[in-house]
């Protein structure tokens, strides 16, 4: 699903295609994707008001409107979301969950093939629970690895389960644990409590260098993430662990192993550079 790379380049297209426009009409074709609104009133609400600004938190899209009101969007696996300046084909109107015509007449649209992602309306003390519950976020300037170490602390949990609780550190998914882990050369399994100050130094490093590099790269595209502008990421083409099992370490050359007893994901790393 998509990760923080994805999302931010997300926000990062529709920022300037949304801000400072306003919401001529609204149209909600499943019910299914909202937690804690009404379909009146998410339109009711939508209809009418204007983005002020748009960015992210964590793995989830934030549309911060004029009325003081959040949209938070999680795409997750099969969700996208889109500045269309023309109609939809087809096949785009058949996924189409929510559609925001705006007022010059193009189509802010969130599509979600199979429905898994979530929409949320929150006022401002909803927005404080719901972002008060995430952890910090990886590339501000004020993760410090000190930082890193403090969220960490207190937890025997395997390293990689720990990097990816989102209450401890925000937006980190499956395939940059996998990547960081490797580059930092820690075992995934490793209980965090085990983890010395070099190994949380290298770690903090890794994790902050490929969630910047994907970042650069539009992130990644295993099958159905797309930018806020519908085109794949490029990120794919730098894994060197993520979906790579049984092939070649990049670095020693070993074959690399994949299991899922880890956290019940696929987690796959070298049982040479990553002892």
């Amino acid at each position: 699903m998509p990760e923080l790379p994805e999302v931010e380049t997300i926000v990062r297209e529709l920022a300037p295609r949304l801000e400072g426009f306003t919401i001529a009409r609204v149209r909600l074709a499943k019910t299914d994707v909202l937690r804690r609104v009404s379909k009146p009133r998410l339109v009711r609400t939508l209809q009418g008001n204007a983005f002020e600004e748009v960015g992210r938190r964590a793995k989830h899209a934030v549309f911060r409107l004029a009325s003081g009101h959040r949209l938070v969007v999680q795409p997750r696996m099969t969700g996208s979301l889109v500045v269309y300046e023309r109609r939809l084909t087809n096949d785009e109107a058949k996924y189409a969950v929510l559609t925001c015509t705006l007022e010059d007449g193009r189509l802010f649209v969130y599509r979600d093939v199979r429905r898994l992602g979530t929409v949320w309306l929150l006022d401002e003390s909803g927005w404080a629970a719901y972002t008060g519950r995430l952890g910090p976020e990886p590339l501000d300037e004020t993760f410090t690895p000190f930082v890193f170490a403090e969220r960490l602390k207190g937890t025997r949990a395997a390293i990689k389960k720990a990097i990816m609780d989102q209450r401890r550190v925000a937006g980190v998914g499956n395939i940059y644990a996998n990547e960081a882990l490797f580059q930092a050369g820690i075992d995934p399994s490793k209980p965090t409590s085990k983890l010395s100050l070099d190994e949380f130094a290298r770690l903090h490093a890794a994790v902050t260098d490929v969630l910047e590099r994907a970042v650069s790269s539009s992130g990644t595209t295993v099958r159905d993430y797309r930018t806020g502008v519908g085109e794949p990421g490029r990120f794919q083409f730098e894994l060197k662990v993520y979906g790579r099992g049984g092939e070649a370490c990049v670095t020693c050359g070993k074959k690399l192993v994949t299991t899922h007893t880890v956290d019940l994901r696929a987690t796959t790393f070298c049982p040479t550079c990553q002892r």
